[in-house]
């Protein structure tokens, strides 16, 4: 999700009709379907009266709607709308907004709230019953360019109360329907030419595409239909509290830049571990695996952070984030080939209790599936900085505990075993948390207490939790 400085740092999107050919005539707003006849005044109630005051750096006078696109998905349900809450209860979100979910599913509005509530975390009942009042649903095609306009024909009379209106459309969708409801929301609500609109932009979820064919099939036809100003591809992973202070960890430190290359780090293990399995959407997990689902973005995109060099600018400038993603780009490009040797691939089987089925065993995987669960790989950064450190991906489904961490293990001081014969030295290592319960703790060595000279290990712990 964007950031709490969204609305002032991230770049202006200038021309939002650009190709957008003619402008299409104007239509009276259809009334709100009979079932949500209570939809305006609720709405409305529930902005006259925000519960929170907002952050100065969020305009009052703008109206936003955000469009999300696939409301009745698991990514919708566990991380959008969470998202939302929390930008909504911390004052993030302007005053006068409304979030559309849409989806081709038929739900009343109560029953969508309902089935959204039990994943809001944090927060009071007050503030989530705030929150849900400002959220609706919508049915129809992700092809009907009718559908899609009879949305933004009922939203437009809200928008209007406000001298500006800005819209985010948000796919949390698969990859297969990013074109048809890009393609109806252009022709539905973009290409129409309408007195008082501000910027539009599209934040596409992970995966884009499945391999590098279709993603130069999905760019390609992408890009036909809006230029990269409007376009946002995010992970939701760079979300993460942990994964966002990296980057000041690093180069706001003293004591570790020096430290960060391969004359002091013999290794970076970068871990993803889920304690359930797939739970029935082994159908959708089997086209997809665990490396095309959590390795190569999740984990990548983590490791990109840990191993690149200095960027021209990290904030505070408006072309921070593409510095950021320049010296990440570069970092890639370093990395070497992965070869069959330095990979382990496997399958969870069903647990010695019985409490956990083998994964061939959902239902909806085939009989004769060979995707993989488990994974590690062993990546190589071909640079000055990183050559010869080995850096260890592991995800895997299935396994004993939920846990997503970032573990850099320092190499052991030089005469060692002159200054403290016959002892065992343990490693340094610097462990960043992702998940659950985010901390940054370094492990060093001390002395043990007592009058033996024995030595032991002590963390260093910096602990997110209260």
């Amino acid at each position: 999700m964007p950031g709490p400085n969204s609305y002032t740092t991230i770049k202006s999107v200038d021309g939002w009709k650009a190709g957008g050919g003619a402008p299409a005539p104007k239509k009276k707003a259809p009334p709100p379907p009979p079932e949500e006849k209570a939809f305006y005044p609720e709405v409305l109630q529930a902005l006259q009266k925000p519960s929170l005051t907002p952050d100065s750096s969020i305009p009052l006078d703008e109206w936003l709607t955000v469009f999300v696109a696939g409301a009745s998905g698991d990514l919708a349900k566990k991380k959008t709308y969470p998202s939302l809450f929390d930008l909504f209860r911390h004052s993030f979100l302007p005053p006068n907004t409304i979030i559309v979910g849409y989806a081709r599913s038929p739900t009343p509005d109560a029953d969508f709230r309902a089935k959204i509530k039990g994943f809001l975390k944090g927060g009071t009942e007050e503030e989530k019953d705030a929150f849900l009042k400002i959220c609706i649903y919508r049915n129809g095609g992700y092809d009907s360019t009718e559908a899609v306009r009879k949305v933004f024909d009922e939203v437009n009379v809200m928008e209007k109360s406000c001298p500006t209106y800005n819209r985010l459309y948000y796919f949390a969708i698969p990859p297969t329907v990013f074109v048809p409801i890009g393609k109806s929301i252009k022709e539905a609500a973009i290409d129409v030419e309408e007195p008082g609109r501000g910027w539009s932009r599209l934040i596409v979820e992970k995966p884009f595409g499945h391999d590098l064919a279709s993603f130069e099939s999905l760019h390609k036809d992408i890009s036909a239909l809006y230029t990269e100003d409007y376009i946002y591809r995010i992970d939701h992973y760079l979300g993460k509290e942990i994964v966002q202070n990296l980057i000041i960890l690093r180069f706001s430190n003293t004591i570790y830049e020096p430290l960060w290359n391969n004359k002091h780090i013999s290794s970076v293990t970068i871990t993803f571990k889920e304690d359930f399995g797939t739970q029935g959407r082994g159908g959708y997990f089997d086209k997809s695996g665990i490396i095309r689902d959590i390795i190569q973005n999740h984990l990548m995109q983590v490791m990109s952070l840990v191993a690149m060099e200095p960027p021209v600018a990290a904030t505070g400038h408006a072309d921070a984030a593409n510095f950021v993603r320049d010296e990440k780009v570069k970092v890639l490009n370093c990395v070497e080939p992965v070869t069959l040797d330095d990979c382990v691939l496997g399958q969870y089987l069903a647990s010695e209790d019985g409490t956990e089925p083998a994964y061939l065993d959902d239902d909806t995987v085939p009989d004769d599936s060979v995707t993989p669960t488990f994974a590690t790989t062993i990546l190589y950064v071909k640079n000055p900085r990183w050559e010869g450190v080995p850096f260890i991906l592991k995800a895997g489904k299935a396994l004993n505990e939920r846990k997503a961490e970032i573990r850099i293990q320092f190499k052991k001081p030089s005469g060692l075993t002159g200054l403290f014969p016959d002892t065992h030295v343990p490693t340094n290592e610097l462990i960043m948390r992702l998940q659950p319960n985010e901390a940054v703790y370094m492990k060093a060595n001390v002395k043990s207490p007592g009058l033996a000279t024995n030595i032991m290990t002590s963390e260093l712990d910096l602990s997110y939790k209260s």
